[in-house]
């Protein structure tokens, strides 16, 4: 695994480092100054760097390189996810923007922090709320310091995300399910790329040690549970989740549950491939004038979500020659202008309701130029975001809560869907 931790500043000079295995020294440090920092690499390069039969595996933070060494054929992804998070740690104790002076004049408390998160080269406990219960230096104390027994089974136990005896006055979850349509059309309307990347954020405010059963409506549970279901399912690929949740009992029967950490976090991300209820539908028509200085372009703009939903600020940008001169807009409702920076006709609406039609209509015309060059013509680029409403057709069945003490808990359910990469091209 893992045989040394270092941290440079930009002159490669080691501000800290910390040996795990003795099969690497600190002279190793002046191969990377050599060969990554004064070649200049960082930036155009993999941050994987094989010098003398030495991994270098490094990241950057500010003018620092938090860099990683191992002779061993470890998985990268795990080095820098233990990196990423050793910076997401002193962001936490130093502040955000944490410098070289921060670093130096914090030296014990960053050495107990890699004691702590690592062991002979395995990363260890890296969740922040544990490590802020015995890791403060003695200057900031915890509001509710646990027990000693309680603090080790903390530490040593398999749930470090969540400490005992937390009490809220009301208990309550929110829940946001968060989408992006992602959709590329060819000019003559075939689809090239439909997808809807989505993630389930929660705010739990809840009193002592709950256990959490969450429930989409999920193709293989629904069809699982009933045949004769009025709404199908829908099928959800690509799963990931947050640690708290028990991923054999999610593999066995497709449940997801959990005991959640206190506050906001990141329930789970997936991805939908099929039956995609897009939220608009664009229809356009460009004709060039046989002068070439001429071009006019038609719109048609249409909502499919319901009337009783909205969508909001939407932004349509349809690009135009580089050799534009001006352009003359008409359009249904909205505001529409040419902007010779962005060398596109940007149209923008700050609500567009439900079954809504806009047709924009614009003539262009363009400076005469002395070799006639073809227009290169760039795709429609379309922004939104629609509350109330997921293009994947994925929604919250239930989330039923599991305490001793049997409290009531008040759940909120929100849903946004959004353009992540939507594109027409013309």
């Amino acid at each position: 695994m893992i045989s040394m931790i270092m941290v440079l500043n930009q002159k490669g000079d080691i501000m800290i480092s910390r040996q795990y295995r003795d099969d690497v020294s600190r002279a190793a440090a002046d191969s990377f100054r050599l060969q990554v920092i004064a070649a200049k690499e960082t930036g155009t390069q993999a941050p994987v760097k094989r010098i003398e039969n030495c991994s270098f595996l490094y990241t950057r933070h500010r003018n620092m390189y938090f860099v990683a060494l191992t002779r061993s054929n470890v998985n990268p992804a795990l080095v820098f996810e233990y990196l990423f998070q050793k910076i997401r740690i002193l962001k936490a104790y130093l502040g955000e923007e944490f410098d070289e002076n921060a670093m130096r004049n914090n030296m014990t408390l960053i050495y107990e922090l890699m004691d702590e998160t690592m062991d002979f080269g395995y990363p260890q406990n890296c969740a922040v709320d544990v490590l802020r219960l015995y890791i403060n230096l003695g200057n900031v104390k915890p509001q509710d310091e646990p027990e000693p027994s309680q603090l080790t089974s903390q530490i040593t136990g398999a749930i470090d995300w969540r400490r005992e005896g937390i009490r809220h006055k009301k208990n309550e979850v929110y829940i946001d399910v968060l989408e992006s349509v992602n959709l590329l059309l060819s000019s003559t309307g075939s689809v090239l790329r439909n997808e809807v990347t989505g993630q389930v954020q929660m705010n739990t405010k809840l009193t002592g040690m709950p256990e959490c059963k969450f429930g989409l409506n999920d193709k293989l549970v629904i069809d699982k549970e009933s045949s004769t279901q009025r709404k199908p399912g829908v099928e959800i690929d690509d799963c990931t989740f947050h640690r708290c949740v028990r991923l054999g009992k999610f593999d066995a029967d497709r449940t997801i549950t959990f005991i959640p950490p206190d506050g906001e976090f990141e329930l789970m991300r997936y991805r939908v491939n099929d039956n995609i209820n897009l939220p608009f539908r664009i229809i356009p028509a460009v004709q060039e004038a046989a002068s070439q200085t001429k071009v006019s372009i038609n719109l048609k703009v249409t909502a499919t979500f319901s009337e009783q939903l909205f969508a909001t600020h939407v932004v349509i940008k349809i690009p135009v020659p580089k050799n534009t001169a001006k352009a003359k807009v008409k359009h249904s409702f909205g505001r529409a202008k040419y902007e010779p920076e962005q060398q596109a006709i940007v149209y923008r609406v700050k609500r567009f309701a439900g079954k809504q039609e806009c047709h924009i209509q614009a003539d262009v015309d363009l400076l005469p130029t002395v070799r006639p060059k073809a227009w290169n013509r760039q795709p429609i680029n379309v922004e939104f975001q629609v509350p109330m409403f997921t293009a994947s057709g994925v929604h919250v069945r239930f989330l039923r809560v599991y305490d001793k003490s049997g409290y009531h808990t008040n759940r909120w359910v929100r849903y946004i869907t959004k353009a992540g990469s939507y594109q027409i091209r013309i």
